[in-house]
């Protein structure tokens, strides 16, 4: 039996849209997804009750998928099943994101479940290698993104972004805490906007079970408003929501979306 850990944005409910039946929809309190009514709702607090409630439900594997911020925890409403792992939960909300995500997958395995990504249960998440556009990137563009895969890299070390905006050779703007949406609103605010690749793609050695970068209708929208020339997404790293949709805008709007394999 398969329960969903969903989040908010639209991921989950199009998780489960791809899905042959209805996993068990589980969610933390505060961060509901938007559009699916969750089975189970749990604090953080009580993540051991939750977790062996799982158990006692017959659930043998979980899935992560929708966004989730550090919540503050309130020491009095922590229960005896979660009190173990105290130590462990303090850790990652101090920690950066792979590493807050990492510490949640070691709880759920440690407890003998088995931890499945998105795109393992919904393969076709994953768009496959080459420009899926008619718009076609140069090879300056292509340039621009192996720039951008060592920018990443660089960013992953320390854990902070998983998206970049590269212009000729040029780092225009990094992700950080705000995400992709704001960052390239924050470039389109620029005088000199105009030109250059979105690249997205997970940090160098994530955890893929969780916390996969995605990409969607929106996306287009703002790399259009932004003056990009195009989306460029990382091979089996990056999943695309409402792919006949992007791909249709990108061809009205006239962007190019490559996917590209990481060269360097």
């Amino acid at each position: 039996m398969l329960a969903l850990i969903a989040g908010t944005g639209v991921l989950p409910d199009k998780l489960v849209a791809h899905l042959p039946e209805r996993p068990l929809v589980c969610a933390m309190e505060g961060f509901q997804p938007d559009t699916l009514t969750p089975d189970v709702t749990f604090p953080l607090e009580q993540l051991g009750s939750f977790v062996a409630e799982l158990k006692a439900r017959g659930v043998t594997d979980v899935c992560l998928a929708g966004a989730v911020r550090r919540p503050d925890i309130n020491p009095a409403r922590i229960d005896a099943q979660t009190m173990p792992l105290v130590p462990i939960i303090q850790q990652a909300l101090v920690s950066g994101d792979d590493g807050a995500l990492r510490a949640v997958i070691g709880i759920l395995e440690g407890a003998g479940l088995r931890v499945r990504a998105a795109h393992e249960i919904a393969p076709d998440l994953l768009p496959p290698l080459g420009c899926l556009t008619q718009a076609q990137p140069t090879e300056a563009d292509l340039g621009d993104a192996n720039r951008a895969v060592g920018v990443l890299r660089a960013m992953g070390a320390a854990d902070i972004g998983q998206a970049c905006v590269v212009h000729k050779g040029q780092v225009l703007v990094v992700e950080g805490a705000f995400g992709t949406a704001w960052m390239l609103q924050s470039l389109a605010a620029r005088p000199d906007a105009g030109g250059g690749i979105l690249f997205k793609g997970p940090k160098p050695g994530q955890d893929r079970r969780a916390d996969l970068p995605a990409i969607g209708p929106d996306t287009v929208s703002s790399a259009v408003a932004a003056g990009l020339s195009g989306i460029v997404i990382e091979k089996g790293g990056v999943i695309v929501l409402d792919r006949p949709q992007v791909i249709a805008e990108c061809d009205r709007l006239g962007l190019f979306l490559h996917v590209h394999e990481r060269a360097v």
